[in-house]
């Protein structure tokens, strides 16, 4: 299992906007094309960044799943645009979950 970590940092002013049609647009897409979405929302020390949390089987699995979801017609022709309209700049983290455990496992005996 991997972890994918994304960290949008929105046009001033448009954070409003990007959250009602993440809510209420892509979040259910990414639901119907069964997109792992394990976290998502806004920080909590900077109002114009907004983070979503996938998860994946592995690399490959998330390559298939996001090409497809984004070169699909209902991404294409549905919200695209005007999320993207919102976003200044984005990374992307991708990690191994079992290398987060073992380090959780580490500290804890510390």
């Amino acid at each position: 299992m991997i972890t994918e970590i994304r960290i949008y940092k929105l046009k001033n002013g448009r954070a409003g906007e990007f959250g009602k049609l993440f809510t209420e647009q892509s979040l259910p897409m990414l639901r119907r094309w069964k997109v792992n979405v394990v976290d998502y929302g806004f920080s909590l020390i900077d109002p114009d960044s907004f983070y979503l949390v996938r998860g994946y089987d592995n690399t490959d699995q998330r390559k298939q799943s996001q090409d497809a979801f984004y070169g699909s017609e209902e991404w294409i022709k549905g919200p695209e645009q005007a999320i993207m309209d919102c976003i200044e700049s984005y990374n992307t983290a991708v990690v191994d979950n079992n290398v987060l455990r073992i380090q959780k496992n580490e500290q804890a005996c510390l």
